[in-house]
């Protein structure tokens, strides 16, 4: 069989992190191996599962992985940085554990990888929900009052996706992003900034890149599913780092000053937010008046 992926780019490596995914991580790499073209490099990386995922990986992949084993939850962005630094590509897709990929997933992507202008660093495949009708992300929208959100989340894919165009930036449950470009955005922090911990850590990457005026393209014909909720973390600690890195992400990339003379949007939407969380969040009370933080609570 023609080494398709090798004969036209020199390589992409794939990235797959891990956190007690014994449910999820055979269906993952089974589609990874199941690309119809050569010259994959998998790196996996597992955030000190205490369940059968480093066996199922071990046994039925031998050989195959790059296998790093943490013995503790560093969180995704970190586990990220530790595989994108070993990653020889000059592309690295960022894979969740959760995620399948079609088995025409690679040799779509390399369609279009040779054509792409200079200055495309990030590509968004299109990302369907489970049950292949509706979709979990064509990628990362940025709105004027600095919301966030999966565009045409949840929607029924009807097709109204399936054009290529430019975007904010991939969701990094299956995201690619040009080596190059990585090397350029890596902080002190890693290319992902570690003290994300888990969540908005793509948002922050995408900023940086369009900061640096690399751009992202929607890539409709790579398609995979999304099983969903894999980290297993609890619901209230999502909640509070979602509100955390957000606010974050912000104060990094457009500074507060800037974010705050948009009154508008914070008094109608964050501020009643904020208050309502105050009072039902204990991880944000617990934290309201410390300095931002990285570390997960105990």
């Amino acid at each position: 069989m023609l080494d398709l992926l090798t004969a036209t780019v020199p390589g992409i490596s794939v990235v797959i992190i891990t956190h007690n995914s014994e449910k999820f991580i055979r269906p993952c790499l089974d589609s990874v191996f199941k690309q119809r073209c050569g010259g994959l490099e998998a790196i996996l990386v597992d955030n000190g599962s205490k369940d059968r995922t480093i066996a199922i990986i071990k046994d039925s992949f031998p050989g195959g992985i790059t296998l790093i084993e943490n013995t503790v939850n560093l969180g995704a962005a970190e586990a990220r940085n530790q595989g994108i630094k070993l990653a020889k590509g000059e592309w690295v897709l960022a894979l969740d554990c959760d995620i399948i990929l079609e088995e025409s997933f690679f040799s779509n992507i390399i369609k279009i990888v040779d054509g792409l202008l200079s200055e495309v660093g990030m590509l968004q495949p299109k990302i369907l929900n489970l049950n292949k009708k509706t979709i979990y992300s064509c990628g990362i929208h940025l709105a004027w009052s600095r919301r966030f959100y999966d565009i045409g989340s949840q929607k029924y894919d009807r097709g109204q996706f399936n054009r290529p165009k430019e975007i904010f930036g991939p969701c990094s449950a299956a995201a690619l992003y040009r080596r190059k470009m990585l090397e350029e955005l890596k902080e002190d922090t890693g290319y992902f900034d570690r003290r994300f911990f888990f969540l908005v850590e793509d948002v922050d990457l995408a900023w940086r890149a369009q900061r640096r005026h690399w751009k992202c393209m929607l890539v409709p014909e790579a398609v995979c599913c999304h099983h969903g909720n894999s980290s297993g973390l609890d619901g209230k600690y999502r909640q509070y780092l979602n509100l955390r890195n957000r606010y974050f992400t912000i104060r990094k990339n457009d500074g507060i000053l800037r974010y705050l003379v948009k009154i508008l949007p914070f008094v109608l939407y964050d501020l009643p937010r904020l208050c309502y969380l105050v009072f039902t969040n204990h991880y944000l009370r617990r934290s309201l008046f410390k300095n931002f933080g990285c570390n997960k609570p105990t």
